[in-house]
């Protein structure tokens, strides 16, 4: 028996790293799982995949609607898709700040909201968000990315807010970097993949990336019935990032 048994549990970015360790984890633990990804085949076996691109209302209703249909309902949703970005503030024109603003933050929105009508048939509800440990540190080059990373908290404790009173439990994990094939697409683009890599790996106090399962065990805990008493909190996950200052 596992503790997610008899829940259906949706992971958008499912198709990959931390969204794909995620989906895995409740599938062991019991949830009947739903992957939503513009590419959702590279999950693992067992789960509903769904083409979806949450910057597409009439494609987040419908995928939401399809994983109702075919699952039963819907218990949890992990709102774990997201794209980068890098350079200061001056390094991207208003096309990409629409653009990651709209998948990072309004992306959640629109998921949510499909979901909300479900949810709160839900006894165990709740929603789980991916934000960034540049929510909460300023990092260089990050400034677009940590804009939406910074909107994706202040939308969780929100939420947590609002939907107290329908018995859905809102909370967030503020992961590191981790070990993602996207972090691996930012190394190969330097002069040197091998120092950036071992930069990003240094200024985590642990001296490594964060691996996506450990990701996916936090956000497993938030989402499930044992944080029963856990809303609008933010759970980081960063190697010691954001709470560690050790001598040099």
């Amino acid at each position: 028996m596992g503790d997610f048994d008899g829940m259906v549990a949706l992971v958008t970015g499912g198709g990959s790293g931390i969204g794909a360790a995620t989906a895995d984890l409740l599938a062991e633990r019991g949830a009947r799982t739903a992957v939503l990804d513009l590419d959702p085949s590279p999950a693992g076996g067992g789960h509903l995949r769904v083409g979806c691109d949450v910057a597409d209302r009439d494609q987040v209703d419908r995928a939401v609607g399809q994983v109702v249909a075919e699952l039963g309902g819907l218990d949890v949703v992990v709102n774990n898709a997201g794209i980068g970005a890098r350079g200061d503030v001056a390094a991207n024109d208003d096309a990409e700040w629409h653009r990651v603003l709209d998948v990072n933050v309004v992306g959640i929105a629109r998921v949510t909201r499909a979901a909300l009508p479900h949810l709160r048939r839900s006894r165990r509800a709740a929603v789980v968000n991916t934000c960034s440990v540049v929510a909460v540190l300023g990092l260089p080059d990050r400034a677009l990315y940590a804009a939406s990373k910074g909107a994706v908290l202040a939308l969780t404790m929100a939420m947590a807010a609002d939907h107290l009173r329908d018995g859905i439990r809102v909370n967030c994990v503020t992961p590191g970097t981790v070990e993602t094939p996207w972090v691996a697409r930012l190394a190969a683009a330097t002069d040197d993949p091998e120092a950036a890599l071992a930069a990003l790996r240094d200024r985590q106090p642990l001296g490594r990336l964060v691996a996506a399962g450990e990701v996916a065990v936090a956000i497993a805990y938030l989402a499930g019935p044992q944080a029963g008493s856990t809303t609008g909190t933010s759970l980081a996950v960063d190697g010691g990032m954001a709470g560690l200052r050790l001598p040099g």
